[in-house]
C-alpha cells in the first residue's frame, strides 16, 4: 500500500480536494441519518390477535386458539408458540429463529389460518413486531376556549397528523361516543310478544334501498331504486311493530313501549394530573426518525394551541436525544482527552494536530457508509464511534511519530522519500494491526438471535472507522507532516524513560521464569475475582419512568375501577416525588394489549434526583394499603419502564403445566407466594389469573325441539335481558346516530334468569322449562405454551449476579414449594440466553483470536512471530478483570464484546513491537537481544502513546452517570483496564517471549559474543 504514499506526496492539490469532498459529505449523511434510540431490528415474532365477540375464555380456547394451534405448531422453524385466551379474544405469539424469512413465514401464517375452520364472526390480525412498533408518545389533551376537542380531533388533528411521512398510527383514548338511547318498558314488550333483537330487525327492515330496474326513454335508460328509509327521530318513534311470534298480536308504536333519548357514553377514561383529558398515542413506522416524527407531531398539535392544550406523559424522543446527545459528548471529551495524550507525548502542537486529524475525518466517513446502509444514528452506532475515538488515532499516531523521529534523526532537510520511508517502514505494522482489529468483528456474525443483531451497527460503524483511519493515515498524514516539519529540533538524547526502560528490559531478559511465572500468578489472582464480579446480560439501570396497574376481580364494572383509581391517583398527586402521572381507566393493558374495564394503568414520572428502588417499595406499600382494602383480591404492578433494546435477560421464570387448572392455579400460588419473600428479586407476576362466577345455561335438545326453540332463539332472548344490543348507525335528523336497544330493567339475577319468557308457537315459557342453569367459577384467561396449559411466575432479579440468584430460585422453589403431583415444574429464564449468548461470544473469540493468527500469519510469513504476538493476549484479562471489580460492574454482554475488542487493540501494541523486530534482525543483521533492546526503546513511545490514546478517549465513557450506559461504561472499563495491563505486560514480555521462541539462536549467538569478548 506504500504505492498510495507515493500517489498522495505526488497529487497534494488532489488529496486535499477529495478530502475536503470526504468532510461534506460526512456532513451531509451525518445529519441526514435518522435519530433513534435502538437499531432498527425486526423480531421474528409474529403476533395473531382474534376477536371473538361474547365468547367466554374456554370457548375462545377451544373453537380458536385449540384450532389455530393444530395448525401452526407445524410451521418449519417454529422456536415458541405461546397463547392467551381471554373473554372475547385470542392471543397467539409464534417465534422463530433470526435467520428466518418473515414474510414466507407471515405468507404461510396467513394461508393456515384460513384453513383453521375458524367461526365466521371472528375478527382477525397479524402483527410484527420490532422496536419501532412502540409508541413514542403518550400525549394528554384537554379543551381549551369551550372547543370541542373530540371534533376538533377527528376531523382536523388526525387527519393532519396522519399526513406525517413516519406516522404509523394514531389512536385516542378516553373518547366520548353520542348515542341514541332507546329503553325499552320490559314488561310491556313482554305483553306484546316482543324482544329486543325483534325491535331491532323491524328497525333495520325500514332502512333498505336497492335498485328496480329501469325505464327506457327515446334517449336516456332511467334506473329506478326502491327505498324506505326512517331518516328523523319522530318517524323512529312512530314505528310501527309487531310480534312475529304472536299470532293476531295488535300493532304498536315504538314510542309506546320505549323511551328514545340520546346519551354519551365512554369506554375508558383518562386522566392527566387527575384532570379529565383525552389520551392520544402515536407509533411511527418501522424505519422512520423517531426525533424528526416527533418534532413534526408536536408542530402539528402547536397549530392548534388556541383550541387544544397538551402535557407529554411518555416521550421517547426525548429520552433518545439525551441519549444521543450524551454519547456524542463522551465522545468529544474522548477526542479532547485522546488529543491531550499525544500532545504530552509529542510536545509538539503541529504533529499532535496532525495526529488527530483521523478522528473527524475517520467518523464522518464512516457516517456515509452508515447513511448509504441505512443505519440509524443511535446508542450503537454513537457507542461505537466514542469506542473508536481513541483507536482511530492509533495508526496516525504511529506513522507521524515514525516521520517526526526520522526528521529530527537525519541531518539533511524533510523531502518526499524521507516521508515515504518513513511510512513505509512502519506500514506492514499498521495495516495488519488495523486489519486486525477489523477481523475480531467478523465472528459476531456467529453470535446468533438479538444480541448478534444488536451489536452489528456498533461493529460496522467501528470497522469503517478504522479502515478510513489506516486510509488517512497513509494519505494525508505524510502531506501533512511534509508541511509542518520544515523546521523541527534534532533528536535529543536518549531520555529517562528510554533509559529505564532499557534497564528493565536487560534485568527481565536474565530473568524469564520469574518474570513469567509473576505474570502467571497474577493472572491466576485475577481470576480468583470473577466469582466476585457476578453474571449479567445487560447491567440494570433505574428508569424514572415508572408503569403502575391495579387490576381489580374480573366482575368490577368500569365506574367502580374509576372511583379506587381516583383515591390512587390522589395519593400519587401528593407526593412531591412524583412529578406528573397519565391514567387510563379500562384502558388497554401494557402486556397484552387487552382493555379490560377491571383495570387502572398508570405512567408515573419521577423527579430526577429520586432513588428509585427506595421509592417504588414506599410507593407500592402505599398503592396496596389503597386497593386491598376495598378489593383485598385486586392485583397490583409497579415497575419501571422497559427503555426497549436487547432484553435484559435479569429475570427468572417458573413454568407450571397441568391439565387440572384447580391444582395449578393453587401451585401457582404457593410458587408466587415463595418468590415474593425472596429479597434479590423484584416485580413477581404471576400470569395464572383468577376465576370469575359465570352461569351456565345447559339447554335441554329434546324439550328445545319439542316446543319449536332453537339454541339460537335462546341466546337471543338472553342476551336481550342482560346487554343492550346494537342497531347500527342510522342517518337520523340529518347526521350519523349510533342506535342503542336495552331494557329498563335488567336481569340482576339467577331466579330472574330462570323466569325469563320465550315465545313460541304453542305461547310463552320459561327458559327453566327448557334449560338448566347453573353457577360455576371459571378462569378469566387460559394460557398455553407450546400447546400446554401453563402458569408461568415470574421475577425480575434485582441482583448483579444473574446466574447464582436464578439458580437458588431455581432450587428452592424444587425443594420448598408444595407442588402437586399432577402439576409438573420448569425452571428456566434470563439466565439460561446469558449462559448461551456468553458461549457462543466465547466462541467468537476464539475464532476471532484464530483470523489474528491468520492474518498475521499472512504478513509476516513466521509461524512463530503470531504466537509471540498473541502471547499478549493471555494476559488482558488481569486489568479488566480489577478494573471491573474496582468499579463494581459485573461481567455482560459489554464486557464480552470489550474484550472482544481488545483481541484487536492489543495485538496492535505487540505488532508495532515485533514489526521492529523483524526489520532489525533482517535488515540491520542485528542480534536478537540487540534487536529486541533496540526495538522496545524505538517503540516504546508510540506504544505508550496510542495506549494511553485509546485509554483517555474511553475515560467519559467509563466514568459517564447518565441512563443508557449499555455500549459504555463495562465495554469501557473493561478495555481500560485490560489494555493497561496488557501494554505494560506487551513492553517486558513480549522480548522474554520472543527469546523463548528464538533460544537456541539467541544461545548462539550469546556464545559468539562472550567468546569474541574474551
Amino acid at each position: 500500500m506504500s504505492f498510495l504514499t507515493k500517489f498522495s506526496l505526488k497529487n497534494v492539490f488532489a488529496i486535499f480536494i477529495i478530502s475536503f469532498l470526504f468532510i461534506l459529505g460526512g456532513l451531509f449523511s451525518f445529519s441526514k441519518l435518522k435519530v433513534d434510540l435502538l437499531p432498527n431490528i425486526e423480531f421474528p415474532q409474529l403476533s395473531i390477535q382474534v376477536v371473538y365477540p361474547g365468547a367466554s375464555p374456554k370457548d375462545i380456547n377451544e373453537q380458536v386458539t385449540g384450532k389455530l394451534e393444530d395448525k401452526l405448531k407445524g410451521i418449519e422453524g417454529l422456536k415458541k408458540l405461546q397463547s392467551s385466551s381471554y373473554e372475547s379474544i385470542s392471543i397467539i405469539n409464534l417465534e422463530f429463529p433470526f435467520n428466518v424469512e418473515l414474510d414466507s413465514v407471515e405468507e404461510n401464517v396467513n394461508s393456515l389460518i384460513k384453513e383453521a375452520n375458524l367461526p365466521e364472526n371472528v375478527q382477525i390480525d397479524v402483527n410484527r413486531f420490532s422496536f419501532g412498533t412502540f409508541p413514542i408518545f403518550n400525549i394528554s389533551l384537554f379543551s381549551e376556549k369551550n372547543s370541542n376537542l373530540q371534533d376538533l380531533l377527528n376531523n382536523e388533528v388526525i387527519p393532519e397528523l396522519n399526513k406525517i411521512q413516519g406516522i404509523n398510527s394514531i389512536s385516542i383514548g378516553g373518547l366520548t361516543e353520542d348515542l341514541l338511547q332507546i329503553t325499552v318498558d320490559k314488561n310491556k314488550a313482554s305483553q306484546y310478544g316482543l324482544t329486543l333483537n325483534q325491535i331491532k330487525d323491524q328497525i333495520n327492515q325500514k332502512q333498505f334501498s336497492f335498485p328496480a330496474g329501469s325505464i327506457k326513454g327515446t334517449d336516456v335508460i332511467i334506473p329506478i331504486r326502491v327505498q324506505e328509509k326512517v331518516d328523523v327521530v319522530n318517524d323512529l318513534q312512530n314505528l310501527i311493530l309487531q310480534s312475529p311470534f304472536v299470532p293476531n298480536s295488535p300493532a304498536i308504536k315504538l314510542s309506546q313501549i320505549a323511551n328514545i333519548e340520546e346519551i354519551t357514553s365512554k369506554a375508558e377514561i383518562t386522566r392527566f394530573n387527575l384532570k379529565d383529558s383525552l389520551s392520544m398515542a402515536v407509533t411511527k413506522k418501522q424505519d422512520a426518525n423517531t426525533v424528526e416524527v416527533a418534532g413534526q407531531v408536536l408542530k402539528v398539535l402547536k397549530k392548534y394551541e388556541d383550541q387544544l392544550d397538551f402535557a407529554i406523559g411518555f416521550d421517547s424522543a426525548q429520552g433518545i436525544e439525551k441519549s444521543v446527545n450524551t454519547l456524542i459528548k463522551e465522545g468529544l471529551l474522548g477526542a479532547l482527552f485522546a488529543s491531550m495524550a499525544v500532545l504530552v507525548f509529542l510536545r509538539n502542537f503541529r504533529a499532535t494536530i496532525i495526529a488527530i486529524i483521523s478522528i473527524p475525518l475517520s467518523l464522518l466517513v464512516s457516517s456515509i457508509f452508515l447513511y448509504q446502509l441505512d443505519i440509524s444514528l443511535n446508542i450503537m452506532t454513537l457507542g461505537g464511534m466514542a469506542v473508536a475515538v481513541g483507536r482511530v488515532v492509533d495508526d496516525s499516531i504511529v506513522v507521524i511519530e515514525n516521520i517526526f523521529r526520522r526528521v529530527r534523526k537525519e541531518k539533511s532537510n524533510i523531502s518526499n522519500d524521507l516521508i515515504q520511508n518513513s511510512t513505509k517502514e512502519i506500514l506492514k505494522a499498521i495495516t495488519s494491526s488495523t486489519i486486525t482489529t477489523v477481523v475480531v468483528f467478523l465472528p459476531l456474525g456467529f453470535v446468533g438471535g438479538i444480541t448478534g443483531e444488536f451489536f452489528l451497527p456498533f461493529a460496522l460503524t467501528i470497522v469503517f472507522s478504522l479502515l478510513t483511519s489506516l486510509i488517512v493515515a497513509i494519505t494525508l498524514v505524510p502531506i501533512l507532516a511534509k508541511f509542518s516539519f520544515k523546521k523541527v529540533p534534532k533528536e535529543e538524547k536518549e531520555g529517562i524513560l528510554q533509559r529505564t526502560y532499557e534497564k528493565l528490559i536487560h534485568w527481565a531478559l536474565n530473568r524469564k521464569a520469574i518474570i513469567i511465572g509473576l505474570s502467571l500468578l497474577t493472572l491466576l489472582g485475577s481470576g480468583a475475582l470473577v466469582p466476585r464480579l457476578g453474571f449479567t446480560f445487560i447491567p440494570n439501570e433505574e428508569q424514572k419512568l415508572l408503569v403502575a396497574t391495579v387490576q381489580l376481580p374480573a366482575s368490577t364494572s368500569l365506574e367502580r375501577t374509576n372511583d379506587i383509581s381516583l383515591e390512587v391517583e390522589k395519593m400519587f398527586d401528593s407526593k412531591p416525588e412524583i412529578k406528573e402521572v397519565t391514567a387510563g381507566i379500562g384502558s388497554r393493558d401494557f402486556q397484552t394489549g387487552v382493555k379490560r374495564q377491571n383495570q387502572a394503568n398508570y405512567f408515573i414520572s419521577l423527579a430526577d434526583d429520586i432513588k428509585v428502588t427506595k421509592f417504588i417499595k414506599q410507593l407500592g406499600k402505599e398503592m396496596e394499603d389503597i386497593v386491598l382494602a376495598q378489593e383485598p383480591k385486586a392485583k397490583l404492578g409497579l415497575q419501571e419502564q422497559s427503555t426497549g433494546g436487547p432484553p435484559s435477560n435479569n429475570n427468572v421464570n417458573i413454568n407450571l403445566y397441568s391439565t387440572d387448572l384447580v391444582a395449578l392455579q393453587q401451585a401457582a400460588k404457593n410458587v408466587e407466594n415463595f418468590m415474593i419473600k425472596q429479597k434479590d428479586l423484584k416485580y413477581v407476576t404471576n400470569n395464572f389469573s383468577e376465576k370469575q362466577k359465570q352461569i351456565v345455561v345447559d339447554i335441554d335438545s329434546e324439550k328445545a325441539s319439542r316446543l319449536g326453540i332453537s339454541g339460537y332463539q335462546l341466546l337471543a332472548t338472553i342476551s336481550d335481558m342482560t346487554k343492550p344490543i346494537t342497531v347500527g348507525t342510522l342517518e337520523l335528523d340529518g347526521k350519523n346516530q349510533s342506535v342503542q336497544l336495552s331494557y329498563d330493567l335488567q336481569t340482576d339475577s339467577i331466579d330472574e334468569l330462570k323466569n325469563i319468557q320465550l315465545f313460541t308457537s304453542k305461547g310463552p315459557i320459561e327458559v327453566k322449562e327448557v334449560a338448566k342453569i347453573t353457577q360455576i367459577d371459571e378462569f378469566t384467561s387460559i394460557q398455553k405454551l407450546d400447546g400446554k396449559i401453563f402458569a408461568q411466575i415470574s421475577a425480575v432479579i434485582d441482583s448483579n449476579d444473574i446466574r447464582a440468584v436464578s439458580t437458588r430460585v431455581i432450587e428452592g422453589v424444587k425443594n420448598e414449594v408444595d407442588i402437586p403431583d399432577n402439576v409438573s415444574f420448569e425452571g428456566g429464564g434470563g439466565s439460561d440466553d446469558t449462559v448461551e449468548t456468553f458461549t457462543q461470544l466465547g466462541l467468537a473469540m476464539i475464532i476471532a483470536i484464530g483470523l489474528v493468527y491468520l492474518t498475521m500469519l499472512i504478513t509476516f510469513g513466521k509461524a512463530r512471530i503470531p504466537f509471540i504476538i498473541l502471547s499478549s493476549l493471555i494476559f488482558v484479562p488481569i486489568g479488566s478483570l480489577l478494573g471491573l471489580y474496582l468499579a463494581n460492574e459485573p461481567m455482560s454482554v459489554s464486557v464480552m464484546i470489550g474484550l472482544l475488542m481488545l483481541i484487536g487493540i492489543v495485538t496492535t501494541n505487540a505488532i508495532v513491537l515485533v514489526d521492529r523486530i523483524g526489520q532489525n534482525r533482517d535488515e540491520k543483521q542485528m542480534p536478537i537481544r540487540e534487536a529486541l533492546i533496540e526495538a522496545g526503546k524505538t517503540r516504546l513511545r508510540p506504544i505508550l502513546m496510542t495506549a494511553f490514546a485509546t485509554i483517555a478517549a474511553l475515560i467519559p465513557l467509563a466514568l459517564t452517570t447518565s441512563s443508557g450506559t449499555l455500549i459504555s461504561k463495562g465495554l469501557a472499563i473493561t478495555v481500560i483496564g485490560g489494555l493497561t495491563s496488557s501494554t505494560l505486560l506487551t513492553l517486558i514480555l513480549i522480548p522474554v517471549i520472543y527469546e523463548l521462541f528464538f533460544f537456541k539462536q539467541q544461545r548462539k549467538e550469546q556464545s559468539k559474543t562472550n567468546s569474541m569478548s574474551i
